[in-house]
């Protein structure tokens, strides 16, 4: 089927947020250096954790990942740097400072190539937001990306976030595209990927640092990939649409 939008994971996807150079400015922003290979190694395990949390809170599992539940995985992402469970005061005042970080902020290098490969293939494009109090608008504002992304979606107190699937509905229905003609791209599994597929949509996993192995369909190294991914070479796009993206198959247990 065809491809006529894309939506877009922010954190992490678009832009660097859980990575090194914030937490080193949260915790220890005179130093020491923290140790590069411990502190990729729990962001890793923080998020796959919060990827899971996620899930849990979709399906039923749990109660819904909130704001609160953020809070949590960030504490116990600091605490797996630090090493050790660090004091009630200490872990507060980093995990405050945390999404104040001011930068400086880029997209990762491969994003302003892709948005614009695929804007000049005519496709409408907007970001989902994930969680409350994020800097989404802000930052695409101050990146001057607004103009390849002018909508953000999820960001009012009232809307759907995701991985809810009426975030996903609501955006598609905003961008008045039928949800199968849409693709997500988000750098998490479960809470990113398979819950955009749940809802309709084409799900597509950034997988920049080969955290996802085990996932086979529909997982890019690059976003430099995905114009090719949706646009395999000889392929005329439809009238309907351009391009098609492979369906993702049920997940392997995490």
């Amino acid at each position: 089927m065809a491809v006529r939008a894309v939506l877009w994971d922010f954190d992490d996807t678009l832009v660097p947020v859980h990575a090194i150079e914030r937490w080193q400015w949260a915790w220890k922003p005179q130093g020491p250096r923290l140790n590069e290979r411990h502190v990729r190694a729990s962001i890793r395990e923080g998020l796959r954790r919060w990827d899971r949390r996620r899930w849990q809170g979709l399906v039923g599992d749990a109660p819904p990942a909130d704001a609160a539940a953020y809070h949590d995985a960030l504490r116990d992402m600091l605490w797996a740097i630090a090493g050790r469970p660090l004091p009630e005061t200490e872990t507060e005042a980093v995990v405050a400072r945390f999404p104040k970080y001011p930068g400086p902020i880029e997209p990762f290098a491969d994003v302003r190539p892709c948005l614009e490969a695929l804007r000049s293939r005519g496709l409408k494009m907007g970001v989902l937001v994930g969680h409350a109090g994020s800097r989404a608008r802000e930052l695409l504002g101050q990146l001057h990306l607004l103009p390849i992304l002018p909508e953000v979606f999820g960001e009012g107190p009232e809307e759907p976030r995701t991985p809810a699937a009426e975030a996903f509905t609501s955006a598609c229905e905003k961008l008045e595209v039928e949800s199968g003609d849409v693709a997500f791209v988000g750098d998490l599994f479960w809470s990113d990927v398979r819950a955009a597929g749940r809802a309709g949509l084409r799900g597509i996993l950034v997988d920049r640092l080969d955290w996802w192995p085990r996932v086979e369909a529909a997982r890019i190294p690059s976003l430099v990939e995905l114009p090719h991914f949706l646009f395999p070479p000889g392929e005329t796009p439809s009238a309907e649409g351009p391009g098609t993206v492979t369906r993702l198959p049920d997940p392997p247990p995490p």
